[in-house]
């Protein structure tokens, strides 16, 4: 595992210098380079998914362009298909999403948040959660869809 030195034995029990002399092994073993690497990408295979807001929401689908990526992660806000409103993973009372919501803008540089809501839910209650979202102190609201639903293009058929 290190560099070593093969020396051969001299008859008069003195080193020589020139031809004969031994020169340290200069290769590379990169077995444990690439052992190390392996590991690191099972790692981030393993962890990549787990980094995903946990709320499962059935989101309905759009044809809408992906949103640009921002330096600080967004805020998101979920509203399950049972009416509970969600910030990031917390459960917060519906009267208590405005205070949450101004403590929280206090703290962050970005007024961005991502609005995601269930399918099921009516429009009433995803305007009202958008509106506290506003009293709240954030102003640039991006609605979370999937793609790949209906355009409403006529070209398309």
């Amino acid at each position: 595992m290190g560099a070593g030195v093969a020396q051969k034995p001299d008859a008069g029990g003195r080193r020589r210098r020139g031809r004969g002399r031994s020169r340290p092994m200069a290769e590379i073993n990169v077995t444990p380079f690439v052992d190390v690497m392996l590991v690191l990408l099972i790692i981030f295979m393993v962890a990549a998914p787990l980094m995903t807001v946990g709320v499962p929401v059935e989101l309905p689908k759009t044809a809408a362009n992906a949103l640009p990526g921002e330096q600080e992660e967004p805020l998101a806000i979920t509203i399950t298909a049972d009416g509970v409103v969600m910030i990031q993973t917390t459960e917060v009372a519906r009267d208590e999403l405005v205070a949450r919501l101004r403590a929280i803008a206090a703290e962050r540089d970005s007024t961005k948040v991502f609005l995601r809501a269930d399918g099921a839910v009516p429009y009433s209650d995803v305007v009202q959660v958008m509106g506290a979202l506003n009293r709240g102190g954030f102003d640039d609201i991006g609605l979370v869809t999937d793609a790949g639903g209906p355009t409403l293009d006529e070209t398309d058929g």
